[in-house]
C-alpha cells in the first residue's frame, strides 16, 4: 500500500492563489492531489474545510511549499565553508528544522585550492541531494567592498580560474557571484551563462553602465541586492538601480531587520516585482544557536545580539537568519501579501535553479516538500518529500 497523508483545513498558498480549508494528498514523498477552489467542488468530494477521518487537521493553520535558500553558509554550528562532511549536513538539518527544504551551500574568500577541496566535498554532498549545489561568494569580488572577505586572498575574476572552480564542483556549481567591473569580469560572465552557472552580481563597486554591461553579457541575480555595493545616487545611480530596473536580474534581499530597511525591501519589491525577489539567509554557523566567538572562512566573528559582525573591523559577517524567520517578519513588519512571500521564498528560488518542475509551489506531482505556520506565521511542522521534519500538533 501507498505510504499516503492528507493534510487538511488549512489555509493553502496555490499558484493561482490561497484556498480555504483545502485538502493536500501525499504520497510516496509526493503531492498527488490538491483539493479545488471552494467553487468547482464535485459531487462526492469532501468540501476543503472538511477534515475526514485520518487526515491531519491543519484548521486554522497556513499550508506552503518549502523554502528554498539560494545563498547560506551554515548553521546549528556547522559550517558549509570549512567544516567536515557531518558539520555541513548537520548545518542542512537545523535549517530543515526552520522549513528550508532546498539550499545551496555557498563558500567565502579563500585560496583557489582550499575552495577546489571544499567543492570537492560540497559536490559529493549535492550528488547525494543533501543540498542543492554550490554557490561561490569569492575570491573574485571587490576589494572596495569585500563585506566579511578576507582582502588579501581577493583576485581578479580571470576565466581560467573561474573555470578551475567550475571544473572542481563536477557540474554541481549553481551560482559564482562576481565584481563584474574587475578585469575578466565580463567575459567570466560570459563563460558561466555558456556553463548554464548563475553569474551573481555582489561585492561589486561596478557605476550603472558597467553592471548594465555585465546584465547584457548573462548576469541574472544580485547578491544580497544594496549590500557590499554603492548606494543609489541621484547622478550615479549604480548597480541597485541598474539591478532593480531590469527584468531579467532577481535580487537576493536579507530580511532579518538588520541588513536592510523595510523601506528598502518595500522599494525592491516595488520596482522588481514578487516574481523577481528571492529571500535568501547569508546565514553563517551561529544560526540556530546563539551569541559567541565563530569563524566565517579565515577571519573571526562576534555574534552579538543575533547580529554577526567581524571582529576586526566590524563589517557584518553574513546572519543569523533563518527562513522561516523572514517570512514572519515580511508578513507582520513588511505586510506582504502572503502570496508575494510564497513567491520570493520558494517559487523564485526553485525557478533559477532551473528545479520548479519539483519544488517550490504545492501543485500535484512535486515533491511533498511543506511548511505549516500557525495563524501568527510562526512555525509549526515542515515536511521534506513527504517525511515530517517537525510534526505539528494535533488540532
Amino acid at each position: 500500500m501507498a505510504d499516503r497523508t492528507v493534510l487538511a483545513g488549512a489555509r493553502v498558498v496555490l499558484p493561482s492563489g490561497m484556498v480555504e480549508g483545502g485538502r493536500v494528498t501525499v504520497e510516496n514523498g509526493r503531492i498527488t492531489a490538491v483539493a479545488p477552489p471552494l467553487d468547482a467542488v464535485e459531487p462526492g468530494v469532501a468540501a476543503p474545510g472538511a477534515v475526514e477521518p485520518g487526515a491531519v487537521d491543519l484548521t486554522g493553520h497556513w499550508l506552503v511549499p518549502g523554502f528554498v535558500d539560494l545563498h547560506n553558509h551554515g548553521g546549528g554550528g556547522g559550517s558549509f565553508t570549512s567544516g567536515t562532511a557531518d558539520d555541513v549536513l548537520h548545518g542542512v538539518r537545523t535549517h530543515r528544522l526552520h522549513g528550508t527544504t532546498t539550499l545551496v551551500a555557498s563558500t567565502v574568500t579563500d585560496d583557489l585550492h582550499t575552495l577546489a577541496e571544499r567543492a570537492g566535498l560540497l559536490s559529493e554532498l549535492a550528488e547525494q541531494g543533501d543540498i542543492a549545489g554550490i554557490h561561490f561568494e569569492g575570491p573574485f569580488i571587490s576589494p572596495c567592498r569585500k563585506g566579511a572577505h578576507s582582502e588579501t586572498l581577493l583576485r581578479h575574476p580571470e576565466p581560467a580560474e573561474v573555470r578551475k572552480l567550475i571544473d572542481a564542483a563536477r557540474g554541481r556549481a549553481v551560482m559564482v557571484t562576481l565584481a563584474t567591473e574587475l578585469p575578466g569580469g565580463i567575459e567570466s560572465v560570459r563563460l558561466l551563462a555558456d556553463h548554464g552557472v548563475i553569474a551573481a552580481v555582489g561585492h561589486t563597486d561596478a557605476t550603472y553602465e558597467q553592471t548594465v554591461a555585465a546584465i547584457d553579457a548573462g548576469a541574472t541575480v544580485a547578491t544580497h541586492l544594496y549590500n557590499a555595493m554603492p548606494a543609489i545616487g541621484h547622478r550615479a545611480p549604480g548597480p541597485i538601480t541598474a539591478l532593480l530596473e531590469d527584468e531579467r536580474v532577481t535580487v537576493e534581499l536579507i530580511n532579518d531587520g538588520t541588513h536592510l530597511h523595510p523601506a528598502a525591501l518595500g522599494l525592491a519589491f516595488h520596482h522588481a516585482g514578487a516574481d523577481r525577489v528571492a529571500f535568501i539567509t547569508d546565514a553563517m554557523d551561529a544560526a540556530g544557536i546563539g551569541d559567541g566567538i565563530y569563524h566565517l572562512g579565515p577571519l573571526e566573528v562576534e555574534v552579538r545580539e543575533g547580529v554577526a559582525r567581524l571582529v576586526e573591523g566590524g563589517s557584518i559577517a553574513g546572519s543569523t537568519l533563518t527562513l522561516d524567520t523572514a517570512f514572519r517578519r515580511a508578513a507582520t513588519v513588511d505586510r506582504l501579501p502572503v502570496e508575494s512571500i510564497v513567491r520570493a521564498l520558494s517559487a523564485n528560488p526553485a525557478r533559477l535553479l532551473g528545479r520548479y518542475d519539483e519544488i517550490g509551489s504545492v501543485e500535484p506531482g512535486k515533491y511533498a516538500d511543506l511548511v505549516v505556520l500557525d495563524a501568527d506565521f510562526g512555525l509549526v511542522g515542515v515536511m521534506r518529500r513527504g517525511s515530517w521534519v517537525v510534526e505539528p500538533p494535533r488540532v
